[in-house]
């Protein structure tokens, strides 16, 4: 409660009269309030004239002094005044920052990029670091106005997608209504005439009662089957007339959409596991055989506790084999004297060097056999 002159006010009395010229609602019931999104004080609408109407003006409020333009004052939506300045903040805001769930790879990247938008509105929201934020907002509308452009699009499409579904579902449902109302009263009809025709029946013709009467109940069945046939023959060709335009467009007749987000390519299945590494193995200098002599590997033959785990001596042989060979056909110097050479000439001492040495290398197996 205020006192203003010995009046007692109430705390929504306040908001009824102009901070500017100190009109109030009570001696001017018609009096308009209007509000401009640059400092949202509130005036009313014949102070804005009044002061507006030459040109842009700073603010009439104490301690305000931003300029105003009359065009941009509007009518004050919300009854609080911070929940509308949240709300033109954060149209603003989404305006810029439209992106959609399904440009996104992750559920992650969707949820940082939310974080941020939020990030920002709050510092606009409570005016925190304002030259950054608004720098953030004029760069990113800078360096995505194509994807802004058709994100917004694409918004105003579904909206209007959206509209025109919802109208077409409130058409359906009033003929729906109007086809069940009919129907019953189509109902309520037959059954007025079937009663009034068993009552002709028992007046004119002679007979059992009971029998003329089953029969006129008969005879009404039967005409209502028919009439309900007729009427669900009737309703289908309706629904079929009038299919619903917007079903093909999304997922299955119902329309109901799923979004999400954006499909991934599935990763191609992994490889058996190489122990080579991919280097194949080469036998240019020895001759890999099926079984060698050797008191070790004949333990490691016939032990469970060996064995057991899937271990197989043969591919002892191939790594054994491999490790003792691997150096033959490797050329060093003339690989280091090959690095300061062009390729066309460390081609040539390459092929010469192998011709020249490369005929020294065998090997004896365990047997005496060459390898």
């Amino acid at each position: 409660m205020s006192r203003r002159n010995g009046v007692s006010r109430g705390p929504g009395e306040e908001d009824d009269i102009c901070p500017v010229c100190k009109s109030s609602r009570y001696l001017n019931p018609n009096m308009r309030f209007l509000v401009n999104p640059e400092c949202y004080h509130k005036m009313c609408e014949s102070c804005v004239d009044r002061i507006f109407s030459q040109g842009p003006a700073p603010c009439p409020v104490a301690g305000c002094g931003r300029t105003l333009r009359k065009q941009r004052f509007r009518k004050q939506t919300f009854g609080d005044i911070h929940i509308e300045r949240e709300v033109d903040i954060r149209r603003r805001v989404a305006q810029v920052f439209n992106r959609r769930q399904e440009e996104f790879t992750s559920l992650l990247a969707y949820n940082n990029y939310l974080e941020e938008v939020e990030t920002l509105t709050f510092n606009l929201l409570h005016r925190i670091d304002l030259p950054a934020t608004e720098s953030a907002l004029a760069s990113h509308a800078a360096q995505n106005a194509p994807s802004i452009s058709h994100n917004a699009s694409l918004q105003t499409q579904e909206s209007a997608s959206l509209s025109a579904r919802q109208a077409f579902e409130k058409e359906q449902a009033r003929l729906r209504r109007e086809a069940a109302r009919k129907e019953e009263d189509d109902e309520r009809r037959e059954l007025e005439e079937g009663k009034r025709e068993i009552l002709n029946r028992l007046a004119t013709r002679p007979g059992d009662p009971d029998a003329i009467a089953r029969e006129g109940q008969t005879v009404i069945l039967k005409k209502s089957t028919a009439r309900r046939s007729a009427a669900e023959k009737a309703r289908q060709q309706q629904q079929q007339q009038a299919s619903d335009p917007f079903g093909s467009a999304d997922n299955g007749a119902s329309g109901f959409t799923i979004k999400g987000l954006k499909p991934t390519v599935v990763a191609e299945p992994e490889k058996p596991y190489d122990p080579f590494g991919g280097v194949r193995e080469k036998r240019d200098y020895y001759v890999l055989q099926d079984y060698y002599e050797h008191p070790w590997l004949d333990n490691a033959r016939t032990d469970p506790q060996i064995t057991a785990g899937g271990y197989d001596v043969h591919e002892y042989y191939a790594r054994t084999m491999l490790e003792a060979f691997a150096g033959l056909g490797c050329f060093i110097e003339a690989e280091v004297a090959g690095r300061d050479v062009p390729a066309d000439k460390s081609e040539a001492t390459a092929a010469a060097a192998a011709a020249s040495g490369g005929g020294g290398g065998h090997g004896v197996g365990p047997g005496g056999d060459v390898l």
